[in-house]
């Protein structure tokens, strides 16, 4: 709780702060209007991919950030038609600023649905990349995610039945069970322990 140690006095972090704290937020989360929308990929399918692509050219190299680019484009891809303009923050990682990378993936998004749907739409994009401390629904997200992470990493299933009525969307990129393009869980297809079955992704 002290400022200079860089966490709960300075921002709410899931992983960081203290389970009196962490209750105490999510009971505040539950009373605001927030919508969480979430895109999962499993690491050791995403381990595959980049082992097949080097079998198909010894030049391909591995980089985070375009698994990170590729999953905003994904992740945005069906909400960028529903308003006349979009604020977007996204919260910093690192020390390099990689507004203009974040604002092209969700421009690629923006395409994929034009040529999916054939709806064009060119609301003014306004991105911006920043330090979580300075935004309280980066917050919000970081704890959205943890209880996701939780969920799929340890099989603890309190905190996202918890946070449950503020999902819009889930998609499990990764689930082979589903054909094209993954698994969704939406409020009222909720994801259990049930619905994954023997799948263990680590998110």
């Amino acid at each position: 709780m002290l400022p200079e140690a860089g966490k709960t006095a300075v921002a709410f972090h899931a992983k960081d702060d203290v389970a009196e704290v962490r209750h105490q937020v999510f009971r505040m989360l539950m009373r605001h209007d927030i919508r969480f929308y979430a895109v999962v990929r499993d690491k050791r399918a995403l381990l595959a991919s980049v082992r097949l692509r080097n079998e198909v050219s010894s030049e391909y190299r591995y980089r985070e950030n375009d698994v990170y680019d590729g999953l905003v484009a994904r992740l945005f891809r069906d909400r960028l038609h529903k308003a006349a303009d979009h604020a977007i923050t996204f919260a910093r990682r690192g020390s390099s600023d990689r507004t203009e990378a974040l604002r092209a993936a969700l421009l690629r998004a923006r395409r994929n649905f034009e040529r999916r749907w054939g709806i064009a739409h060119d609301a003014p994009l306004q991105v911006e990349a920043t330090h979580m401390a300075a935004v309280p629904a980066l917050q919000a997200a970081d704890y959205f995610l943890w209880a996701l992470q939780r969920f799929f990493e340890r099989r603890e299933d309190r905190f996202l039945e918890a946070i449950w009525p503020k999902v819009g969307l889930i998609v499990d990129m990764d689930d082979a069970r589903s054909p094209g393009y993954g698994t969704y869980y939406t409020r009222r297809r909720p994801i259990t322990l049930a619905t994954i079955g023997g799948r263990k992704p680590e998110v």
